[in-house]
């Protein structure tokens, strides 16, 4: 993508070609080209055509300036194609120069065209026409070398303007109902139904059935200043914080019917052993030692039953897992989208601050009597000015009302918001972990005993044989 900028030049010709063609910025002025002239005599050549045109207005020549987005175009690239555009748009009539400059970590292109034509004697007409001519011409040389192009339609801006009007719209509560029938069907319990919200990135107050608690329900995604509440009204009668337990209860009754639970353990395990893994028995030293042997398979027990502890069967534990794993990818998914918004908005916020930093630049180089003399001064000013401009326009952002302050709002709730969602996916994923190792001792304990089995009636067989 490149972004053009052009004005006249009614003095000092001689100084803005000096400053375009200065070795130090153009690889020792191996990044320039001209046409009709050369870097030494165009002054002259200028003056030349000038006194050959009829027409009285003072401008001398003019001085375009194509800038590259950074990393996008090599310095010959971009000087080759400054060379395209300074032929297609004079089309071989007036006298140029093109310069690529090195210095300032920003490629770009200057190129300086005599006001006044070699064949017809006639002058450049500046207006917004040729301006928008140019910027056609540009666009069409950058997709040819197949850089990004700024499109003039609405979709610029799309991930950052689809996030705003989510933001803004009412539609969102669409969304929260959908999240909240998800999380529904999804949840055993409606303790698991508040992780999982959270875990979509909303707050939620009122959720609890006291006295004195709120009458309603709320949620709130952390990037909007108001709650919604679960009324009537607001989301509708299935969505009270009364139905949204009743309908969870009524899913988990549905299916206890169908478990096979195991006796629970009447006498309190003491000793955590849930966090241990089982002993391998099948070592050499278990098999020589029967009272080592012994030892172990007490420990085995007590593993296997502070497995047991808090789920009653292989059937819940699997179930606990399977909750906590959609509560992971449900706070792993929020947490990736949520990134890619802070890394859009804060690129917007970067060039946000820039563009506010510069933009006395612009205002005063408009107001400049000699614009050239001062792009020479402020001239890095002035290109981040434009690209910080440009930049906000393809991300939609209306200038004319820019907030900074704003938008820095904007990033800090969803980086508040990406905060609570790595703490939520990190703490499912602990509860994950030790439920698997919980599932993986009783699978191995109850395979275990019934291997020991097997082998306690395979030997009485033999014994009985031999009798």
């Amino acid at each position: 993508m490149a972004i053009t900028k052009i004005h006249a030049i009614k003095a000092t010709v001689h100084k803005a070609v000096d400053y375009i063609c200065d070795p130090a910025k153009t690889d020792e002025s191996i990044l320039i080209s001209s046409f009709g002239c050369s870097p030494e005599t165009a002054a002259y050549d200028f003056k030349f055509a000038l006194s050959k045109t009829s027409q009285a207005d003072t401008n001398k020549a003019f001085h375009l300036i194509q800038s590259f987005m950074p990393s996008e175009v090599s310095y010959k690239e971009a000087h080759q194609i400054g060379v395209e555009l300074a032929d297609k748009l004079l089309e071989g009539k007036y006298s140029y120069i093109v310069s690529t400059h090195i210095d300032k970590g920003h490629v770009h292109n200057h190129i300086i065209f005599c006001a006044a034509d070699n064949v017809n004697h006639e002058k450049y007409h500046d207006c917004k026409k040729s301006y928008y001519h140019i910027r056609h011409l540009n666009d069409e040389l950058c997709s040819e070398h197949q850089l990004s192009v700024i499109s003039p339609s609405d979709n610029r801006g799309r991930k950052y303007k689809e996030w705003l009007a989510d933001k803004n719209s009412s539609s969102w509560k669409t969304k929260l109902k959908n999240d909240i029938d998800e999380a529904i069907q999804t949840a055993d319990t409606y303790e698991d139904f508040l992780d999982l919200i959270r875990a979509k990135g909303y707050e939620i107050k009122g959720e609890t059935f006291g006295e004195n608690d709120l009458k309603y329900i709320s949620f709130r995604p952390l990037d909007r200043e108001r709650f919604a509440r679960g009324s009537v009204k607001s989301l509708g009668a299935e969505y009270t914080r009364e139905r949204i337990k009743e309908r969870i209860e009524a899913k988990a009754l549905e299916q206890s019917q169908k478990r096979v639970p195991f006796p629970r353990k009447a006498k309190p395990i003491i000793k955590d052993y849930s966090s241990k893994k089982l002993i391998d028995t099948s070592e050499e030293k278990f098999t020589q030692s029967p009272g080592l042997k012994h030892w172990a398979d007490i420990q085995n027990l007590k593993i296997a039953a502070a497995s047991y502890s808090g789920a009653g069967s292989i059937a819940e534990l699997e179930k606990q897992l399977a909750a906590k794993s959609a509560l992971a990818k449900t706070a792993r998914n929020s947490l990736v989208e949520t990134e890619h918004q802070l890394k859009n908005l804060g690129q917007i916020l970067k060039y946000a601050e820039q563009y506010k930093a510069n933009h006395i630049y612009h205002v005063r180089y408009q107001k400049s009597k000699d614009q050239d003399a001062y792009l020479r001064r402020h001239e890095t000013e002035l290109l981040l000015h434009d690209g910080a401009e440009n930049m906000l326009k393809r991300f939609g952002i209306d200038l004319k009302n820019l907030d900074v302050e704003k938008l820095r709002s904007d990033y800090n709730a969803l980086y508040s918001k990406k905060e609570t969602l790595q703490n939520t996916y990190k703490s499912a994923e602990k509860e994950i972990n030790a439920l698997n190792r919980k599932l993986d001792n009783l699978k191995q304990y109850l395979d275990r005993d019934s291997q020991d089995h097997q082998t306690s009636d395979r030997k009485a067989e033999r014994n009985q044989n031999t009798l």
